[in-house]
């Protein structure tokens, strides 16, 4: 595994574990003993940031909640000074499913005090404003990141699916460690924020990297996802018309992890990883393979003829 800094100091592993998945979004919770067995298992493949979050839920078979914070928690406890525990507050589900978003002092307040417990530490190292408020500044939150980092509840701050402006605000109020937004060879909007980022000395947490494993290489047109609770089931990556787009795509991404003899999913990770010095991957996973393919991202080197092959054919998408 390969390292590097995010912000000014913290050191992380190049590949990070997303556990979103492991309780939320790709359908009914896993069994969580087994996910605490997973990710002592990234542990000792070498990552070493684990990234979680307040609204990251789900329902168990006997009807009680399976909170994503209480099973890092438990998985991390007894390592928790060689991980970096990485949480969000802000948003909330209300009893239709419909996101809420609140980024008040008071609100923030109260789901780190709640995060601290569940997660089984006296503070959080990067601790994210999940998504813009839009009722409250972006210098009101900042303010009161700064505040907890001075009460030691948090070491690093950082926001979910910011823009320029709203960064700079914030920014300038408290130093922003990270932003964590949606980057993969298959969405690439936030790119012009780069040089943003680099002026500002910010890491790019990126998740959904593999593009909820559409770049991976496992699916093809006839794995259909059909569980309301599945995200995947509503992506359009996944349709016929989605296969038919990025088709070329999986194809060259495909050749370059035969020729290099690694996965699909390790090649595309590693075009992310080469592109800046300051993006951190966060693939997510519940399968002891996947970890381990992942990981070895860090290790693939893909040279400037073939990262300018994927960039010329990314171009024409």
């Amino acid at each position: 595994m390969k390292y590097r800094t995010l912000g000014k100091d913290l050191t992380v592993s190049a590949v990070s574990l997303g556990c979103l998945g492991m309780t939320h979004a790709y359908g009914a919770p896993s069994d969580e003993k087994e996910m605490i067995e997973r990710i002592r298992e990234a542990f000792d493949l070498g990552y070493t940031m684990f990234d979680t979050a307040e609204c990251y839920t789900g329902t168990n078979p006997d009807g009680s909640t399976a909170y994503n914070e209480e099973l890092v928690g438990k998985a991390l406890e007894p390592i928790r000074d060689k991980v970096i525990i990485a949480t969000k507050c802000g948003v909330f589900w209300d009893e239709n499913g419909k996101m809420i978003r609140d980024s008040s002092p008071a609100s923030i307040r109260r789901s780190v005090e709640g995060s601290l417990t569940k997660l089984k530490t006296d503070h959080i190292d990067l601790y994210y404003q999940h998504r813009i408020d839009e009722n409250v500044s972006p210098e009101e939150v900042a303010e009161t990141m700064k505040q907890l980092m001075q009460e030691g509840k948090i070491t690093h701050w950082g926001i979910s699916q910011t823009d320029e402006e709203y960064l700079r605000r914030a920014h300038a109020v408290c130093p922003v460690t990270a932003i964590q937004n949606r980057y993969s060879m298959i969405t690439r909007e936030y790119e012009p924020m780069f040089p943003v980022l680099e002026e500002l000395n910010i890491g790019l947490v990126a998740f959904s990297p593999l593009g909820n494993g559409f770049l991976s290489g496992a699916y093809s047109k006839k794995d259909k996802f059909t569980d309301p609770l599945d995200f995947r089931s509503h992506m359009k990556q996944y349709t016929d018309e989605g296969f038919d787009a990025y088709g070329e795509l999986l194809k060259l991404i495909h050749a370059m992890a035969e020729e290099k003899g690694v996965t699909d999913a390790a090649v595309s990770l590693a075009w992310m990883i080469d592109r800046k010095p300051y993006i951190v991957p966060i693939p997510g996973t519940r399968k002891s393979s996947r970890l381990k393919e992942n990981a070895s991202a860090a290790g693939v080197n893909l040279n400037a003829e073939e990262i300018g092959k994927l960039d010329t054919l990314l171009n024409q998408l």
